[in-house]
């Protein structure tokens, strides 16, 4: 590998001797289209800094769990001949920092603990930024997690425990306060004007290495990845130690924080995502003045709209929440919304994707009146709605009655044999119609659906008898996709199938 580099190296030299010699301003002169980072970075770089968390560790079975009668002599000689190195270093005092370095002269952090106190252990390093003068600095959630103290570093070395102001999990965004005056500041930018294709810079401390500057470009906004927020996607290099750091646009405004990577190695591949700088200020103030995060809700269970989903219940486009289930006696509930209804649009905004519901909700305060627009049965509705606050989430209980013994019918064109549910069944799931499915074949098996499932709807029809699916389901177009209203344990969603050809 060496000898074919070196060979290359000479190959390219010798054609570069043959090149007609360019003047060196004609070389130059692309150079002069390529971003500046220098004065952006000049100008922000001062307000990042680098946030480092250590745990308490119990004194009890001190000596890093050494095997009886080996000390820390013993140990280091064993790394030294068989590995070339030194001993790993034991937990330090509270406050050493890497490489021993002091820090600089910040408060607490470089004092020696008391013999009889647990000694600190590094725990985890981030990045963040100093949203104001007085000390305020923001980073993510899992920076923070489960430490016992927070250090932060300034770019000139000063260090500085920080009180935990709050944290919101739901969106990772944290605030952490330093006693600091005349701190320079970061200017906020607006994460709805980002643009894709745009040049973004990312500053922290990727594996712990303080004040580190990388650059790239918006791949993507409003990327959903399954989390609260839909994310801004970039391609610039976020590593490790980068959570909580900013992405600053080429006017040096902040218009994220640096929080994800996609990455199967653990290091950069090409995929980042931040946290739109909009919706972690909206979090951050609450967190500043009251140290945690009021949100609204409404109390429904959503899943996504498919394209099947739409175009077998008439819908314009694959857009809007599919409601699951609703919570009895929740806001939802009382605004006469059902399972099977499609939420669309929430305030007069278009709800695009089922991730957009929980954000504009989460965003009202808790006791507005408010107005959802749904779909049912292949029309719209306005249902007005009053905002509760939203509580810890609730662990569904799984319903204990057993399906009554399947009777034995002959399946249909959906591969499906349904029967009628007991009343006393119907009652204990609160239900009014539905049938239940006994078995499964062909087209249902194909889709997903499972003994034990109960059908509500066909289409636009609510079910109310096994005798009118029977019916209904054997006038259906095989051509034609057709979707059934499902309930499995607390959950229901629309389920696509397409019928297969009426048997002679």
């Amino acid at each position: 590998m060496t000898t074919f580099s070196v060979r290359k190296f000479l190959a390219a030299a010798v054609v570069a001797a043959c090149l007609p010699l360019v003047p060196h301003t004609a070389s130059a002169a692309p150079a002069a289209n390529l971003p500046d980072f220098t004065d952006l970075v000049d100008k922000v770089g001062p307000a990042v800094v680098n946030i480092r968390t250590t745990t308490r560790v119990s004194n009890s079975g001190a000596r890093g769990g050494l095997p009886p009668g080996m000390d820390d002599g013993d140990m280091s000689e064993f790394f030294r001949r068989f590995f070339g190195i030194p001993l790993p270093q034991s937990p330090q005092s509270p406050g050493t920092p890497r490489g021993g370095d002091n820090g600089g002269s910040g408060s607490g952090g470089n004092q020696d603990s008391p013999d009889n106190s647990d000694p600190e252990q590094n725990s985890g390093v981030g990045s963040g930024f100093i949203l104001s003068a007085d000390g305020y600095v923001m980073t993510n959630a899992h920076v923070v997690d489960d430490a016992d103290t927070i250090y932060v570093t300034l770019t000139d070395k000063r260090e500085f425990k920080a009180k935990l102001i709050g944290v919101d999990d739901r969106t990772d965004v944290a605030v952490v306060k330093i006693s600091a005056a005349n701190l320079p500041t970061i200017t906020i930018g607006d994460s709805n004007k980002v643009r894709v294709g745009e040049w973004v810079v990312a500053i922290g401390s990727p594996f712990g290495l303080e004040n580190t500057v990388t650059a790239g470009i918006v791949s993507a906004k409003g990327r959903d990845t399954g989390d609260y927020l839909p994310f801004i996607q970039t391609d610039v290099a976020v590593n490790p130690g980068n959570s909580g750091g900013p992405l600053i646009n080429m006017q040096g405004e902040v218009i994220g924080i640096n929080s994800q990577i996609y990455s199967r190695t653990g290091g950069f591949m090409g995929i980042s995502f931040a946290i739109p700088i909009d919706e972690a200020m909206r979090v951050a103030d609450q967190l500043k003045a009251s140290g945690k995060v009021v949100r609204g809700r409404i109390a429904v269970a959503i899943g996504e709209v498919t394209k099947d989903v739409a175009d077998s219940l008439g819908l314009p486009k694959a857009q809007g929440a599919l409601v699951s289930s609703v919570e009895p006696g929740g806001p939802a509930d009382k605004a006469g919304v059902q399972p099977g209804d499609i939420i669309l649009k929430f305030n007069g905004h278009s709800v695009d994707t089922a991730t957009d519901l929980p954000r504009m909700v989460g965003d009202t305060k808790p006791g507005t009146k408010s107005t959802i627009t749904i779909w049912r049965k292949g029309q719209t509705r306005e249902l007005p709605v009053t905002i509760a606050e939203m509580q810890p989430d609730k662990t569904a209980k799984a319903d204990d009655k057993k399906p009554p013994v399947p009777k034995q019918r002959a399946t249909n064109v959906l591969g499906l044999a349904v029967s009628d549910i007991p009343a006393d069944q119907m009652k204990a799931l609160k239900l009014h119609n539905g049938v239940q499915i006994d078995a499964v074949d062909g087209p249902a098996v194909r889709v997903g659906l499972q003994k034990g499932d109960i059908v509500l709807r066909v289409g636009d029809t609510d079910i109310t008898s096994a005798k009118q699916f029977d019916e209904l389901t054997a006038h259906l177009d095989s051509q034609k996709m057709v979707a059934l209203l499902v309930r499995r344990g607390e959950n229901t969603q629309f389920v696509p199938v397409r019928p297969r050809s009426a048997q002679k």
